[in-house]
This record gives C-alpha cells, sequence and structure tokens, in this order.
C-alpha cells in the first residue's frame, strides 16, 4: 500500500520527465506542476539537482505562494523547499489587489521578496477588452520589501506618481497586502473656502482590532485655527455603533436671521454624533442615534452638513409576525436661523403597541394599539397624551371582480397640557388641562380592475369609490402637535383620515372618487391616478384654506410616472384648484440617462394662498438642476444647483426676490478601476453668522488596493 506523502515533500506532475542517476539531476517538461504544502508552481520546464537541491525553473512561471500570491516570471532558482532566490522581471499580483513588479529581486528563506528599483499599483494592466493599458496612478521605490508573514509591503524612496507625473514623495510608506484597511495615514484632502481660506486636512487610520477602527482627522486653515475631528467605530456579536465629534476654535456669529453678519466671538465650537444598532434577540432591537452642535452655523461653516436641524433619537423595538412594540424618545436641535430652541418639543416616553388578531366568524382582522406620548418644551407649551384604538379590516372579491375592503373603527383619547398661552396660534393650542374624546369612523371602499391589451402591452383601469362616515369629535379642544403640515395629495386621498398624526381628526361623512390607470409594455411602464372627494356635510371644516379640503368639495390631485427601462423616470404631481383649476401643486421629478450620462430635474411650486398663521404651509417655488456627461472613457464633468423662485407676494418670510440662487457646484472628475480624482467648485449665495457665502473648491483623490502608511 502506498504511503501518503508528508507535507513538507515536492509532489510534481510534468508531461514528461527524465532522470540521469550519474548526475542525479531530474529534468521535467511540459505543463510541469510542483506542490509543496500550500505552494503551487507552474512552469514549462525544470532541472532538479537531487545533489544541491537547487531547482531552476524556466518558461511562464506561476509561483503562488502560501497566501495566495503569485509571483510571474521567466526564470528562478528554487530551493527544494519551493523558497526562491535570485529573480529577474517579475511581477507580483497579491491576493487583495494590486501588484508589484520589478526588475530584479530575490526571494529569503522565510518567503519574503525584497525587490529592487520596484513599482507598485492597485491598477489593472488590462482593460475590458484584453489590451494592455498603462496603470493611471504608481508607487516607484529604490527598495521594497513583501514580508509574507505580516502580510505587508514595505517601501523606501518611494513617490506617488499620478498619468505617469511624480506627484507626492511618500516617506516610511506600508501598507498590507491582504487589500485589508491597516493602520496609517491617508491621502490628505484639499480645500479652499471664503469662511477659512485655504484647508489642508489629514487622517490617521488606526486598525484597532478586526472589529473596531479609529481615525483621527487634523484641518489646519489660512483663516481660522486648526480643527481636530474622530471617528470611531465597531462591530460587536449583537450590533454596531460609531461616534464621532469635531472640535476648534473660531469666530462665532449669533445668526439671528438669514444673512445676518454680526459680530464675531471667538470661542470653542464643535459637533457630536453617535448611531448604532443592536439586535437584542430574533424579536427585540435597540436603535439610537444623536447629535448636537454648538451652535448653529458651526455645520454649514466647514461644510460637514447642510441641514437645519439636528434629530436624535432612541428606540427599543420588538417585531413578530403579528404585533408591534415601541419605546422611544425624540429630540431636535433646531440650526434655522431666527427658530426658539425652546420651543422645539422633546418627546419622551413615546410608546406605540400594536396586535393584529384574526376574527372567526366574520373574518377580517383586527388590530389593536396602544399610544402614549409626552411633548415637554423648556419654554413653550406641555402636553401628554394616551389613546387605545380597535381598527377592524375585512376584504373579499365579488365574482365580478370588485376588491371591497370594509372598516370599523374605535378609538379613545385623552389629553392633558399646560401653558398652553405659550403656542402663538391659537388654533393649536386645545384647552388647558385634562380633556377626552372618543372617535367612531365605518367605511367601504370599493376598486373594480379592468385589464385589457393596449399598444402591444396590458392596460389595467381601475375606478375606486370610498364612503368614510366619523360622527363630529371634539378637535379644537385637543392640543395640535403632530397634525399641523395637512395637505391632500395622492398619498393621503383615500385615508380613513386625512391630517397627518393623531391629534387631529377629519369627521363627518364624505365620499372619495378616482381612477389608477396602468400600461405595461416591454421597456415601457406608465401608471397615472387621480381623484376629488365630497364631503356630505354644511358643518364648517377644521382644515383651513388653501388645503384642498376646506371646502365641500376637495380639489383635484394626480400623479403620473412615467418609465422607460433605466433611461427615463419621470414623476408628476399636481393639485388643481376646484372652481378655476389653478395649479396649487405642481411638482415635477424627472431623470434622463444612464449611469454615466444624465440629468435631473426637479420643480416644486406650492400655490396654496394660506394664512400666515399656518407657517408649516408657506407658498415656495423652487427649481433643482443636476446633471453629468461623461466623455473619453474615464472623465465626466459634472453639476448641481438649487434656485429659489419664490415671489416676495407668494411668501412675506421669505427673501427672495423670485428668482435667486442659493447655490451651485461644478467640477471634473476621473474615475477607473483604480483611481477617483476630482475638482470641484461650488458656490454659496447666502451668508448665515460665520458661514459666509461665497466660493468654495475642493480636491480629492482615492487610490484602491492602498492602505496607510
Amino acid at each position: 500500500m502506498p504511503t501518503k506523502p508528508s507535507d513538507d515533500q515536492i509532489r510534481f506532475e510534468a508531461d514528461s520527465l527524465q532522470y540521469a542517476r550519474d548526475t542525479e539531476l531530474v529534468t521535467a517538461t511540459g505543463n510541469v506542476v510542483l506542490r509543496r504544502e500550500e505552494q503551487t508552481v507552474r512552469v514549462d520546464a525544470i532541472v532538479w539537482n537531487r545533489k544541491t537541491g537547487v531547482i531552476e525553473a524556466s518558461g511562464n512561471i506561476r509561483f503562488v505562494d502560501e497566501s495566495g500570491n503569485v509571483l510571474y516570471t521567466d526564470k528562478v532558482e528554487l530551493t527544494d523547499a519551493l523558497k526562491a532566490g535570485a529573480i529577474e522581471d517579475m511581477l507580483v499580483v497579491l491576493r487583495g489587489g494590486g501588484r508589484l513588479a520589478a526588475r530584479q529581486g530575490k526571494r529569503d528563506d522565510k518567503g519574503n521578496l525584497l525587490l529592487d528599483n520596484a513599482v507598485y499599483s492597485g491598477c489593472d494592466i488590462e482593460d475590458g477588452d484584453g489590451c494592455p493599458k498603462s496603470p493611471s496612478w504608481e508607487i516607484t521605490a529604490v527598495k521594497v520589501t513583501f514580508d509574507v508573514a505580516k502580510k505587508r509591503v514595505y517601501y523606501k524612496g518611494a513617490t506617488l506618481r499620478l498619468f505617469g507625473l511624480p506627484l507626492l514623495s511618500l516617506p516610511g510608506l506600508s501598507h498590507r497586502s491582504g487589500g485589508r484597511a491597516s493602520s496609517g495615514l491617508l491621502i490628505p484632502d484639499f480645500r479652499l473656502s471664503a469662511s477659512n481660506g485655504a484647508e489642508v486636512a489629514g487622517t490617521y487610520y488606526w486598525r484597532l482590532d478586526e472589529n473596531r477602527d479609529l481615525s483621527i482627522t487634523t484641518s489646519v486653515f489660512t483663516a481660522a485655527l486648526p480643527m481636530v475631528s474622530g471617528r470611531f467605530r465597531q462591530l460587536t456579536s449583537s450590533g454596531a455603533y460609531q461616534l464621532a465629534g469635531y472640535v476648534t476654535q473660531s469666530g462665532r456669529i449669533n445668526a439671528v436671521t438669514i444673512g445676518d453678519t454680526g459680530v464675531a466671538r471667538n470661542q470653542i465650537r464643535g459637533y457630536f454624533e453617535a448611531n448604532g444598532r443592536f439586535q437584542l434577540s430574533e424579536n427585540w432591537s435597540l436603535t439610537g442615534y444623536g447629535r448636537y452642535a454648538s451652535d448653529r452655523t458651526f455645520l454649514r461653516r466647514y461644510d460637514i452638513s447642510r441641514e437645519n436641524r439636528l434629530r436624535s433619537t432612541i428606540n427599543l423595538e420588538r417585531i413578530d409576525a403579528d404585533s408591534y412594540f415601541s419605546l422611544a424618545g425624540w429630540a431636535a436641535q433646531t440650526l434655522r436661523a431666527g427658530d426658539q430652541q425652546g420651543l422645539v418639543p422633546i418627546a419622551l416616553p413615546a410608546l406605540d403597541y400594536r396586535r393584529r388578531l384574526d376574527m372567526p366568524g366574520i373574518g377580517g382582522k383586527l388590530e389593536l394599539e396602544i399610544n402614549s406620548l409626552a411633548i415637554s418644551r423648556s419654554s413653550g407649551q406641555d402636553t401628554q397624551r394616551a389613546f387605545a384604538r380597535a381598527q377592524w379590516d375585512r376584504r373579499f372579491i365579488t365574482g365580478l371582480g370588485q376588491e371591497i375592503t370594509l372598516t370599523g373603527l374605535l378609538r379613545s383619547d385623552v389629553y392633558h397640557s399646560s401653558r398652553n398661552d405659550l403656542t402663538s396660534n391659537a388654533v393649536y393650542r386645545g384647552t388647558t388641562g385634562w380633556q377626552g374624546r372618543g372617535i367612531a369612523t365605518a367605511a367601504i371602499d370599493v376598486k373594480w380592475p379592468l385589464i385589457g391589451s393596449l399598444l402591444g402591452g396590458t392596460q389595467v383601469l381601475t375606478p375606486r369609490f370610498q364612503i368614510v362616515a366619523t360622527p363630529r369629535v371634539r378637535n379644537l379642544a385637543i392640543p395640535n402637535e403632530d397634525s399641523r403640515a395637512i395637505e391632500l395629495e395622492t398619498s393621503n386621498l383615500f385615508s380613513l383620515n386625512r391630517f397627518p398624526g393623531y391629534d387631529r381628526i377629519e369627521d363627518g361623512a364624505r365620499f372619495t372618487y378616482g381612477l389608477d390607470w396602468q400600461v405595461t409594455r416591454p421597456g415601457w411602464r406608465v401608471f397615472t391616478t387621480i381623484g376629488q372627494s365630497y364631503r356630505l356635510t354644511n358643518q364648517q371644516s377644521l382644515l383651513p384654506d388653501g388645503t384642498g379640503l376646506a371646502t365641500r368639495r376637495s380639489d383635484i390631485v394626480g400623479r403620473t410616472q412615467i418609465r422607460f427601462r433605466d433611461i427615463v423616470q419621470l414623476t408628476h404631481r399636481f393639485r388643481l384648484d376646484k372652481d378655476s383649476f389653478a395649479l396649487r401643486r405642481n411638482e415635477l421629478d424627472a431623470t434622463v440617462g444612464n449611469h454615466r450620462t444624465y440629468v435631473e430635474v426637479g420643480y416644486l411650486r406650492l400655490n396654496r394662498n394660506i394664512a400666515t398663521a399656518f407657517e408649516e404651509l408657506r407658498d415656495r417655488e423652487e427649481l433643482r438642476l443636476a446633471g453629468r456627461v461623461a466623455f473619453a472613457k474615464y472623465w465626466s464633468l459634472f453639476g448641481s444647483g438649487v434656485l429659489n423662485l419664490t415671489p416676495r407676494n407668494a411668501d412675506p418670510t421669505n427673501a427672495s426676490s423670485g428668482f435667486n440662487l442659493l447655490r451651485h457646484r461644478l467640477g471634473v472628475a476621473y474615475t477607473d478601476d483604480c483611481l477617483d480624482l476630482g475638482f470641484t467648485w461650488r458656490r454659496d449665495y447666502v451668508t448665515t453668522g460665520d458661514a459666509q457665502k461665497g466660493n468654495s473648491f475642493q480636491l480629492t483623490l482615492s487610490l484602491r488596493n492602498l492602505g496607510g502608511r
């Protein structure tokens, strides 16, 4: 019985084998393969001297080491342990990506490669058609050492070259060979802005462990003091979280209104954020994120974010097939000029529990809900509420194909509020103290899909009719915290309650009618919907003028979506005045092109004619443009802009004159398989505090398969 070869023996195969007994030379030719442990050598021919243990390999050599790195050359000397000696004209393809090439070098007894006058690049050396191409970036070095045990490449006298031109000296450069992140300095960012002058931001990245890392960035400015920022990330057995922060000292202006340029006061400023999610068990999870800025213009001045509100929340959830539980808390920090932070609510706790049950005998589903919320303000009204809801829904299909849904809803509310006089809008205040109410709703919803052929495709025409009845509800005695920004649109046309949230209920009886039409054919999809509602009662509506729901007959709302393959995507939403057919809402979002060359257009005009007391429902007109044009295979031009078209008579609270460019961005980018290079020019047209209007320029450079040093 043959014995199994030990791991330290060389096993080989070849088309032809010769053995000279007197000289103890073994010659193998034709598809020669040598294997030892995890190493493999494929070659055209070898001569093995059994006396000295030297193996001379020649012709199309492909040597794979224990880590999966591949060495290509035409001639090399190996030991009988498959350790290479001197090598000439070699190419090393690292397992994690990237290539090393050198005129000469050697492989020592530990398997390390010692290369002279070497070149490294993370780029492919062939294009998609198999033709050779020059790498867009490469690192040249006097000496390179590849430590196979540490899986790290060390350079001496390294220089980064971009498109063949020397760009940056990199003394002491090293990186991992496995393609994974490693500790070291990252390529710096360069920026020029009106607020801070020229900026150079350098980052040091620490790979603390396989599941956590830390990066520290120092930003140096010519017109401001330096800023330090950091980000820590960790992956645990149950989830992941990250922490980030920024700190500096600079002149701060307490912005009261947009355009404010008061006197700057030098002080410590910064920003902190944290987020994470943990799956505690199959059903339980904990999610949270928190954000806080030292002042209202810090994020905008240092180009970290352009948001005008920072939200923070924590949410404990349990989800299974038939129930949902949430215990959450919410807080927000306003960054809008002129807003009072003391009037921004804190919601804690926010409790919601729902359970869905089958209904034997009568069929359908019964959903039970318990909800509680406490809202507090440091300088405003405080409100607490709790309610219990039971809603039954039964859906069935008739013999003629109509889809009918029956709904019955019962709800009981209790509210408590205090300091109501601090709410400026009397419609939102409610009555101080304890208040209660009961709600009952019944509804029937009928859809009748009619299917046929059209233009070589399929069309579905679906008339829809709904009746909803709710007895008169106490509304004005109840504080309104979550039902303020109401407007009729297709998304809420057939809702049981068109108010968002829970604090306001649309009572009375009404019927709603509409039509859906969909056409599908190869490459094309068109969907459009239109509808209107009619209230059967004459009682005065709680809904203000301009919402589309103030009178018995509502405005007409519609939405159209057109898609042609992945080239054209268009969505149009509208609301027509029921009497004059004037456009009260006109919104268009369109994208034409592919992922490399495209144009995006977004237009919004809200012509509600609503009283200025309803601050959540201001009139507005805005145009958004963005696009990218690809050329010369790897290059592209891109740009975007936002224009405020709101005239002064449409919104007296808006400083726009009817045509104000808020900001724009233009740039050029180069992207291939291993390099991302971009130059961006952005201009802001509005000054807020110390976030000055003006030009900003940014240069970005990303090299793939290159870690830190």
